[in-house]
């Protein structure tokens, strides 16, 4: 995010402490040199307003993990996995914590941040190291140019997508006089300036509400807000979303206007104000997750964490990023920083002659038998450009039912390019 983004019950691992937690997988000490064993770094936001997403790439990260060492490893060596918190943009000491210890971990790829604000905070420091990082779900536009040397992926869409899309769905709907209520991030900004350079080409009028990340008192930005009458709010946030909504039903706005994204899609069931949800819409990137994936998400996380996983979002992005990676080192020869960046765009391009696979098994498969392959996810084709971003993509829009979930409605899935 930047942005499935903060969707919301904090669940799992969301609610241990707000330190660096890192989960670690205990693996026997390997005989193969350092650059045959592939390090995986997870960066996750087990604490703060992106918390809600833990729960999915934790289950994420750990399922494409077992599959890779279940098929025979990277390099005939198994992976090694550790999983540490990244916070949110209040709390940035922890990232750049979790980053100092993947570094001298010597992880070859990090898999994370979630949050754009968060990942500008440490891909210096990660990439500067020659590992690549590779976020599941980093959405803001101005990544794709980051001096990070050619080290930093994401396969998530950027909000040049996003933006252009929920900002379309609003004028689809009708829509002339939008407020967009934003978070005063680099994810909250970027996306506010996408979606309303649209809104405005599609001849609405916009006004922006700016606040802060973390902003708990919503009633006068609400007030300020809808003073002007609008037909439509675009609300851009994280978890602060549990107090906006509250404001705005106070105010006895109609829900069926009111627009999220995927930083706040999410389900709200246990929250009071559920049911004044319904009718309201929301953007997500990805497309529909896979059934039988879906499956066996849940059941992976229930057996680390001995908990239910309710939310999905960027859990196919998640998986995707651990498979890319493995594959490029198993690809390069090498299960290094710089062995994974010299193949990651590579496999994941579509060409004559290539052998198109969908999971680590048969990509290694096609390895050793010296073809060359194309990675099609979970979550798309992914096809990265040249400055590691997915060019063709997909964003979901989906409606709020009585029950305060979203997840069973999908109006549709639209297809992009994320760079135009």
């Amino acid at each position: 995010m930047s942005a499935f983004s903060s969707r919301k019950v904090l669940v799992a691992v969301a609610a241990v402490a707000a330190t660096a937690l890192t989960f670690s997988v205990a693996l026997p000490a390997q005989a193969a040199s350092e650059d045959k064993t592939l390090r995986v770094a997870g960066i996750i936001p087990l604490t703060g307003g992106l918390s809600f997403l833990s729960p999915p790439e934790v289950a994420a990260i750990h399922l494409a993990v077992d599959e890779i060492n279940a098929a025979g490893g990277v390099l005939g060596n198994k992976v090694q996995l550790t999983i540490a918190d990244s916070g949110d943009g209040d709390t940035l000491q922890i990232a750049d914590q979790s980053a100092t210890k993947a570094i001298a971990g010597k992880a070859d790829v990090v898999i994370g941040a979630a949050s754009s604000g968060v990942t500008r905070s440490i891909i210096n420091k990660i990439t500067g190291a020659q590992i690549a990082e590779i976020s599941m779900s980093n959405t803001a536009p101005d990544l794709s140019t980051w001096k990070d040397g050619g080290y930093y992926f994401r396969t998530a869409p950027s909000d040049l997508l996003q933006g252009k899309i929920i900002a379309n769905q609003i004028l689809q709907d009708g829509s002339k006089n939008v407020a967009v209520i934003y978070q005063d991030s680099s994810y909250g900004k970027g996306l506010s300036d996408v979606a309303s350079g649209v809104l405005t080409k599609g001849k609405a009028s916009v006004t922006t509400y700016a606040f802060p990340e973390n902003e708990t008192n919503f009633a006068s930005i609400v007030d300020k807000a809808l003073a002007a009458k609008p037909d439509a709010v675009l609300l851009i946030s994280y978890d602060e979303a549990k107090k906006a909504i509250p404001a705005l039903k106070a105010k006895a706005f109609d829900a069926k206007n009111l627009y999220l994204v995927d930083g706040n899609l999410a389900d709200y069931s246990k929250e009071s104000f559920s049911a004044y949800l319904q009718g309201a819409k929301g953007s997500l990137p990805g497309k529909a997750t896979d059934k039988s994936f879906a499956a066996k998400l849940k059941a992976k996380y229930k057996a680390v964490t001995g908990k239910e996983l309710t939310e999905l979002a960027y859990g196919a992005e998640t998986y995707d990023a651990v498979i890319l990676a493995a594959l490029a080192a198993q690809a390069s020869g090498k299960a290094t920083g710089a062995g994974i960046k010299s193949q990651l765009t590579n496999i994941s391009l579509t060409a004559a002659g290539k052998v198109k696979v969908t999971g680590f098994a048969a990509g290694l498969k096609a390895l050793k038998a010296g073809k060359k392959i194309n990675y099609d996810g979970q979550s798309g084709p992914v096809e990265f450009d040249k400055n590691g971003d997915p060019t063709g993509a997909f964003i979901g829009i989906y409606r709020y039912g009585t029950a305060g979930t979203y997840a069973e409605n999908l109006v549709k899935v639209v297809a992009g390019n994320t760079v135009k």
